[in-house]
């Protein structure tokens, strides 16, 4: 059977339904939620707090200060494999990416990066009873390298190293460096400051050579999204320039 709706009566419905929806501009905007890729296992930056699971770090701290700057009123953040982060920005399941990723030319093929907001270089570390001295690249020779998928440290021992040592990729550098400390491994290349990280927090592990390579680290945000760009310079601007940084680096870095 058919109904014979009246304009009035249909005008109700549709506003209904819009509210329903959350279509309307109020409703939207109290529940703005900025969509946040991360690979929790990059210490300080990103990492899971031991006692509440809860993902923590200097990058998770500075993106929430950035979304509140530009008027998101919550953060989401999703774990993920390093390798994983990139093709989930361009598939739409992130809207931005902050996970101690480097500028790189390749990356910014694909993904539009923010200005840097800090700078590293690439440690090598190794068990402290293994006696492995390292003074140039050529010293990697022949060595079994880990490193985590994807990521700069990845690549350059790829480029500089190549057939010369067997290396070995990881989906996380947690993994990595269990490896290193279970003799999987002979050394693990990684950012610089995380890998001052691991030797502070495992005694049995140190840092005996680094590779100069001035990476800068950026936010990525899809390709061609500008406006969200525009917005998170001007609010990282905006904190790299106050208090709050040294905040954040005091509090994640002791300096």
């Amino acid at each position: 059977m058919r109904w014979k709706l009246s304009v009035g009566v249909l005008a109700f419905i549709l506003v209904a339904s819009v509210i329903a929806s959350g279509c309307i501009t109020g409703s939207s905007s109290s529940t703005k939620v900025l969509v946040v890729g991360t690979s929790a296992d990059f210490a300080p930056f990103e990492y899971k707090n031991p006692k509440t699971g809860n993902i923590t770090g200097f990058d998770i701290s500075l993106i929430k200060l950035i979304a509140k700057k530009i008027g998101y009123k919550k953060v989401k953040i999703v774990d993920m494999s390093f390798d994983s982060l990139i093709p989930a920005l361009q598939s739409g399941k992130v809207q931005v990416v902050i996970a101690g990723m480097t500028i790189t030319a390749k990356r910014e093929k694909v993904v539009d990066f923010s200005i840097p907001y800090w700078t590293a270089d690439q440690d090598v570390l190794v068990r402290k009873n293994s006696n492995i001295k390292i003074n140039s690249i050529k010293d990697l020779y022949g060595k079994k390298i880990g490193v985590e998928t994807g990521t700069t440290g990845a690549i350059y021992v790829k480029k500089h190293v190549g057939k010369n040592a067997t290396i070995k990729e990881y989906s996380t550098y947690v993994a990595a460096i269990e490896a290193l400390k279970n003799g999987q491994v002979d050394v693990v290349v990684l950012d610089s400051p995380v890998a001052k990280m691991f030797a502070s927090k495992y005694p049995s592990l140190e840092v005996v050579y680094t590779i100069h390579t001035n990476e800068h680290y950026g936010i990525a945000v899809r390709k061609g999204d500008t406006k969200l760009l525009n917005q998170i310079n001007s609010a990282l601007k905006s904190i790299m320039n106050s208090p709050e940084w040294n905040n954040l680096v005091k509090e994640y870095f002791g300096s």
